[in-house]
């Protein structure tokens, strides 16, 4: 019989839910088997149905006195070992009856444990997509208001009558209370790429353990087992104001995510790929997409295929290199985690209407010979670098259909894009994708990432040019980077800024980081979301920095969560950095 050997279950429902599941059960051979039909049996008017070892109680929770009773009648003995199990039920109680639910535990069972699981956080942008998917299903979370985070819930059952309690955010729970070969057995089940909304909705979601009276003392979520929180808490210098960016003609066809943006000339921003809003469906993105920036301010439009019948083949989380104003490599992408593309030419007029973005075409052209199989990848980065005066793209990480993380590279001479052999030394950094790459002084800085084990990496690598080749060069920070992916970046002024992103975190987001790549001195920003009507998503999205104005453009973002539904950034979004690159 295994470890529940004598152990009886005691299931508690609304009656009119606990009817039907009685009806199920009976009807179902299976399940009648499982649970040991008592035959009708009935142990009290509240008593839905009665197995062996299994109880249905029809009783509503907030009535204590008649939970009481109907317990009691079904032959629960409050002096034996009793378990409490709450999966995302008390939150959807009057936070005055869910506490006197918990404070009731605690005084009528002498030796008791209980383990609640439900959401929290709900003050960020995930949040409050969160709590309006709740609402829309006119299931309010009460817990929230009162109890927004780890520290109040456990705070609670402490106040109410119970003498151990810890708890922890499920990222953590999975990570550490997870063995790893069932960790590794889950992320092979099926392919997968929605690794944001996945620590992102984990972030949002508990698990707390909390007992009394029991010897030993029942502590399963032992502080040992959290997740160390990478470097201490975040430190927040100052923050940002994100303003919605005013287009002065539609601009529904930036809402997407996994996608690319580029700046092809000084005021002409291109946005390829993606998933996103089109023609009022959700779908992978087919058409591109300008902003052209025209007498201080945006104007969006479509961009005109010279060639319809070429194919895009819609692809995402690809990368696109600006090689001059009228030419642009796209390397890499996927259609589902299970196809990944490889290498085309965008070609563009060498001159251009500037002021009108509905003029301006792009023709697709297939590269000769086919892609190498090196650019069958996805999330991966692709970045300018000079070696002995000549131009390269150096394609970096990334994933692909059979290898969840790369951590290869190679160098593809322009213009013919050629891949040639140059050597690199110094120590090889952990492979990764989702990490953000920039030029810089002829080589590239790779920051971030998410590693092999699915944790964000916190470490920042420049590829500089050496006598013979190049070499990989740790990048030391201080305070240390804290870890993350999925965030955008740039270099200014010997200065490396990441967007946003994706940290483990629950208790913050990402916002702008300032390493300055001189002194390693690492600088936290929160972004201001205050003047936005919508919850902002920084993740999966794309930025451009100006370097003239000191101001960033964040274009799309969100993702599609297997929970809570697709959530887009409906505006591009201007951050201004004005008074923090003149600061330092």
């Amino acid at each position: 019989m295994g470890l529940l050997h004598h152990t009886v279950m005691y299931e508690v429902d609304f009656p009119n839910v606990a009817r039907q599941k009685a009806t199920l059960i009976k009807t179902t051979k299976e399940l009648s088997a499982l649970v040991g039909d008592t035959e009708g049996e009935r142990l009290g008017v509240t008593t839905a149905f009665s197995g062996e070892d299994y109880k249905l109680l029809e009783v509503d929770l907030s009535e204590l006195s008649k939970l009481s009773t109907a317990l009691k009648e079904a032959g629960l003995d409050n002096e034996v070992p009793t378990l409490f199990i709450a999966e995302v039920v008390l939150t959807y109680l009057e936070n005055s009856r869910s506490d006197a639910l918990i404070q009731w535990a605690a005084e009528h069972f002498s030796q008791a444990c209980f383990l609640l699981y439900e959401q929290m956080h709900p003050e960020d942008s995930f949040g409050r997509v969160m709590q309006q998917h709740f609402s829309q299903l006119n299931s309010a979370l009460h817990s929230l208001s009162q109890y927004p985070d780890c520290e109040a819930q456990q705070r609670r059952f402490f106040e109410k009558g119970w003498t151990e309690c810890s708890v922890m955010d499920m990222n953590e729970f999975f990570t550490c209370c997870i063995p790893e070969n069932e960790q590794q057995r889950v992320q092979s089940l099926e392919p997968f790429d929605e690794y944001e909304e996945w620590h992102l909705k984990c972030s949002h979601y508990f698990v707390l353990t909390a007992s009394k009276g029991m010897e030993p003392s029942w502590t399963p979520l032992l502080s040992s087992m959290t997740v160390p929180h990478h470097h201490g808490p975040v430190r927040i210098v100052g923050s940002i104001n994100a303003l919605a960016c005013e287009v002065r003609s539609e601009a529904s066809g930036l809402r997407r995510y996994g996608h690319h943006s580029a700046l092809i000339t000084p005021n002409v921003i291109l946005t390829t790929g993606g998933f996103g809003e089109e023609n009022g469906q959700h779908c992978r993105m087919r058409n591109f997409h300008v902003l052209i920036k025209h007498a201080g301010y945006w104007k969006a439009g479509c961009v005109k295929k010279e060639n319809h019948d070429k194919r895009w083949d819609e692809r995402l989380y690809h990368t696109v290199s600006c090689l001059s104003s009228s030419l642009a490599l796209v390397v890499g992408g996927r259609t589902s985690p299970n196809a990944a593309l490889g290498m085309l030419w965008l070609k563009f007029p060498k001159t251009c209407n500037d002021s009108d973005p509905n003029d301006i075409t792009v023709e697709l052209v297939s590269l000769q010979p086919a892609a190498e199989p090196f650019a069958l990848r996805w999330r991966h980065s692709t970045t300018e670098v000079i070696f002995k005066g000549e131009k390269y793209l150096f394609i970096y990480g990334g994933r692909s259909a059979v290898q969840p993380v790369l951590g290869d590279w190679y160098f593809l001479h322009t213009p013919e894009i050629s891949c040639t052999v140059i050597p690199v030394e110094g120590p090889v950094p952990e492979g990764r994708h989702s990490h953000s790459a920039c030029s810089w002084k002829g080589g590239v800085l790779i920051a971030g990432g998410l590693g092999a084990a699915e944790q964000p990496l916190g470490s920042v690598f420049f590829l500089r040019e050496a006598e013979h080749g190049f070499q990989w060069q740790t990048v030391e920070t201080h305070p240390p980077l804290i870890p993350r992916y999925s965030h955008t970046a740039h270099v200014h002024d010997g200065k490396l800024l990441l967007v946003g992103g994706v940290w483990l975190h629950s208790f913050s987001v990402p916002g702008i980081t300032v390493i300055d790549l001189i002194t390693g001195l690492c600088l936290d920003y929160t972004i201001s979301v205050e003047h936005l009507e919508w919850p902002l998503m920084l993740h999966n999205h794309s930025s451009v920095f100006l370097p003239n104005e000191k101001e960033l453009l964040l274009i799309g973002g969100g993702g599609n969560c297997f929970s809570f539904g697709t959530h887009l950034n409906p505006k591009p979004v201007s951050l201004s950095l004005r008074n923090i690159l003149t600061r330092h």
